[in-house]
């Protein structure tokens, strides 16, 4: 099954492409260029895997949360894509998918994917691993500040997966025992989800799919 990957929600842009066999990933450091870069990305994923468009079995995309214009972006690519060449769109849920890749690294039963919302707040959820099968407990967002107590009842050992762990133990320290860093998160860890969703024919049409922002836009108020 050859799929493209794409995900920009947060931190860096990367595409990946996989045939089943053989994976190819690109990825860009500078995300505030990702508006410009994104198409030439995912081009030089395809080309690198020797795969064409024509070629996909599907487009599977991050959907979220994350920063409101980078979804916008990364979905806008992934629905150009997938419409055009009539091909099935799965749309992966972040933190799920940040979830799992942490999950084939960590010993830890209870994983917590973190990413940034707006300034001094994340998003989280919090999840339950058991012979390999997650389940996911709560899922919500919050104060940095308030991470703590929204953990609380986690009894034993948990794990808080964030590209931004560094930031996150300047700000809440009692929380640095237990943050690991999420930079091996990319496009392939959403394939997993990808290719069992297009197995069971769980792929959306393209023209349907929306980004997961769970916050409302705010346009910023400037002085005249």
């Amino acid at each position: 099954m050859k799929i493209l990957a794409i995900e920009c929600t947060h931190g860096y842009a990367s595409a990946a492409v996989s045939d089943g066999d053989c994976l190819v990933e690109r990825s860009l450091a500078d995300w505030q260029k990702t508006a410009e870069s994104l198409v030439p990305l995912v081009m030089q994923a395809m080309e690198a895997a020797g795969v064409t468009v024509a070629e996909l079995d599907g487009v599977a995309v991050s959907a979220g949360p994350g920063s409101f214009t980078a979804l916008r972006i990364g979905l806008s690519v992934a629905k150009g894509i997938a419409f055009g060449a009539g091909l099935p769109l799965v749309p992966v849920p972040t933190m799920l998918a940040m979830a799992e890749a942490a999950s084939e690294q960590l010993a830890s039963t209870r994983i917590v994917p973190v990413i940034p919302s707006r300034v001094g707040e994340y998003f989280y959820a919090i999840f339950s691993t058991e012979n390999g099968v997650l389940s996911e407990i709560e899922s919500s967002r919050c104060l940095v500040s308030e991470l703590p107590a929204r953990l609380a009842d986690l009894s034993g050992e948990f794990a808080i997966v964030s590209r931004s762990s560094d930031l996150l133990a300047d700000e809440v320290p009692s929380l640095a025992p237990h943050l690991a860093d999420a930079s091996t998160f990319s496009a392939a860890s959403l394939l997993r989800y990808a290719r069992k969703a297009l197995a069971e024919g769980l792929g959306e049409s393209a023209s349907g799919a929306v980004p997961d922002y769970r916050q409302a836009f705010t346009p910023v108020q400037r002085p005249a």
